[in-house]
């Protein structure tokens, strides 16, 4: 007797349910809550900053860039699912070593609480899997540090301060290409 295995059906989409992340609507009225006085204005360009790549990955310096924040063990929860901790944010630009690894954590607003994964440091922040291409040679190398960036409401200060710092920074550690894992 023959076994014929079937291949399990495509999973099909519930139109019944949004098919995308509410985070605008729920940074909006976080925000309209907190007492500002008008709803977030989220940014769009129509001319946007981008340098394209010169050189093959393989023979590229990559860093890891990251809305995470570092534990910090006096302010509060801070572990997988813990609700929205204004007091964990941080407010500037940080530089920590690859090694150890670090100890970051999530609990932004934005976040998709429903489907992200906080408790895999892997899902939001992948230095491990960055280490494993440049140690196959799929990319040239990592600097000695990642880099942190907040999550402010405030879009000058992104613009004006922290871009230009970031920058800065990874010029000054010979980075080719950045990926930037924002959570």
């Amino acid at each position: 007797m023959t076994t014929v295995e079937r291949k399990p059906e495509p999973a099909r989409l519930d139109l019944s349910r949004r098919t995308y992340i509410d985070y605008i609507d729920r940074t909006r009225e976080y925000y309209l809550a907190q007492g500002f006085n008008n709803p977030y204005q989220w940014a769009h360009y129509d001319d946007v900053p981008f340098t394209r790549v010169t050189k093959p990955l393989t023979r590229s310096r990559v860093a890891v860039i990251t809305t995470a924040a570092r534990y910090q063990p006096d302010k509060g929860d801070q572990g997988p699912h813990a609700p929205y901790n204004n007091g964990a944010k941080f407010h500037a630009v940080y530089t920590d070593p690859i090694d150890p690894p670090p100890d970051l954590r999530i609990s932004h607003i934005g976040y998709d609480r429903a489907n992200t994964v906080p408790d895999d440091i892997d899902a939001y922040f992948p230095l491990a899997r960055l280490k494993e291409c440049a140690a196959a040679g799929r990319i040239g190398s990592l600097p000695p540090r990642f880099y942190g960036v907040p999550t402010l409401r405030s879009q000058r200060q992104t613009i004006e301060r922290d871009a230009p710092e970031l920058l800065r920074l990874c010029r000054d550690d010979g980075v080719d290409v950045a990926v930037l894992t924002a959570v």
